[in-house]
């Protein structure tokens, strides 16, 4: 069973965290299979959905709307060099990309059952993409991925408390632009989504019906985010919100046992000033029966140089899997020396890895025990099964790597494997090369060590 914290913990030993993450121990992985989506992976809407989602992306290019299909190209922001992707948008259709989470439960069929973030990354962006998850089944003979079924979330009975983007159409297809979803899970016969910009918890039937929205409740008060519905500019970070944007529930793990959703906030809370606080992630109970927080609330502390998680999923009653990873993409031997040039990274991948953790053990400020990690950049693939070559300058000879911004899907598939996913960011990323655009990678992992660390 989890140990019960309040919010209000002992800070002093919290620095000390970091540093001592990055002592702990680094066990090995090896590739055991590698699949693919090709970035440019568009699907069609419902066929009841509104004519406006046929073409999504009008608004990903700024200031403008954008109505000529595949006329702008997108690129990987200033962070990252402002180099082109290859891909024009708007598109025509859906972009099937950014896989956000997997849940641990897998359907009846034995299919994975895959999240798909809000489209675009923001909620300004995003009003003309879809929300959906999928079944998935990956083929890693083939390098290959199923998609056996999409669902579209949608609010025809009004459940959703504020104003949706498509409000006056019958279906109420729920759109980026209402929610930024990044983690589910399936309990019994209904899902929960966590939601990044409330935060909230949705709840759903499986063929797609929001039946409940829950705001966060922590210490009695609601937790927001700048982009929860009732904050109204000017609203003063700290005080009318506490979660910085694109820091709600990146990660949301079912408990064997228990049954409580573990939800886990992307980044760290602010204080009462706006700055960013103690390099700690929040984790709160929500009970799927009662639908209300326990009020217990655990901490992840990140290591030293680390900025965010991507997935969270148990893997027994309380050792559990965390991505974590810090902002950069690309190989980290081509990282730009001076000024960033089409040739070079800015700002390479450093930290992207799958850390092990023990719920049980809590210390006396609240984190819980990193019992240790995967390293993604050195992953060891003496067989050769990478599909895809890597930008470097370096010998990648028997060596994959992820070297990507978003990695944010992690599932145990038996006691000594385990399946990661990424987000592409469709079409604002690459990592893999310069000038192309990431696939949606899916990748097998042999960690029989790392899965029986105690």
């Amino acid at each position: 069973m989890l140990r019960h914290t309040g919010l209000a913990v002992a800070l002093s030993a919290l620095m000390l965290a970091p540093a001592l993450a990055q002592d702990e121990t680094v066990f090995p992985a090896t590739l055991a299979g590698h699949a693919y989506i090709p970035a440019l992976s568009l699907i069609t809407p419902p066929a009841d959905a509104p004519a406006d989602a046929w073409i999504s992306g009008k608004f990903a290019g700024g200031d403008n709307r954008i109505d000529a299909p595949m006329s702008v190209e997108g690129d990987v922001g200033a962070f990252h060099g402002k180099r082109g992707t290859g891909l024009f948008f708007p598109f025509i259709g859906q972009p099937l990309q950014g896989f956000s989470g997997f849940a641990m439960e897998r359907a009846e069929d034995g299919s994975i059952y895959a999240l798909t973030d809000n489209g675009f990354g923001s909620k300004a962006n995003s009003p003309d993409t879809l929300l959906f998850f999928h079944k998935l089944t990956p083929d890693l003979e083939n390098g290959a991925i199923s998609v056996k079924e999409t669902i579209f979330l949608k609010d025809p009975n009004k459940v959703v408390p504020f104003r949706i983007a498509y409000e006056g159409t019958k279906e109420r297809y729920l759109t980026g632009s209402d929610f930024d979803t990044e983690s589910l899970q399936i309990v019994g016969d209904e899902i929960f989504i966590g939601d990044e910009f409330g935060p909230y918890i949705i709840r759903a039937t499986k063929d797609g019906v929001v039946t409940g929205v829950y705001p966060t409740i922590l210490d009695g008060a609601v937790l927001k985010g700048p982009d929860n519905p009732s904050v109204r500019v000017p609203a003063v970070a700290g005080k009318d919100f506490r979660v910085a944007r694109s820091g709600g529930y990146e990660g949301m793990a079912l408990q064997p046992g228990t049954g409580l959703l573990w939800a886990m906030l992307e980044k760290p809370l602010m204080d009462e000033t706006g700055a960013a606080g103690e390099p700690v992630l929040t984790v709160m109970a929500f009970d799927p029966k009662t639908t209300e927080w326990t009020g217990e609330v655990i901490k992840f502390p990140l290591a030293d140089g680390a900025t965010a998680i991507g997935d969270f999923n148990f893997i027994d009653e309380t050792r559990a899997l965390v991505i974590e990873r810090d902002n950069g993409e690309g190989d980290p031997s081509l990282k730009c020396e001076g000024e960033a040039t089409p040739d070079c990274f800015p700002n390479p991948a450093m930290i992207k890895r799958i850390v092990l953790i023990d719920t049980a053990d809590v210390h006396e400020d609240g984190t819980v025990r990193r019992i240790g990690h995967i390293d993604l950049m050195n992953i060891d693939d003496p067989n050769g099964l990478a599909l895809l070559d890597t930008a470097a300058d370096r010998d990648m000879s028997g060596t994959y790597t992820v070297p990507f911004f978003t990695i944010e899907d992690v599932m145990k598939i038996d006691d000594t494997h385990i399946l990661v996913g990424t987000d592409n960011n469709l079409p604002f990323s690459s990592g893999r090369q310069l000038d192309e655009a990431m696939n949606n990678e899916f990748f097998l992992l042999s960690v029989p060590e790392f899965l029986a660390a105690k």
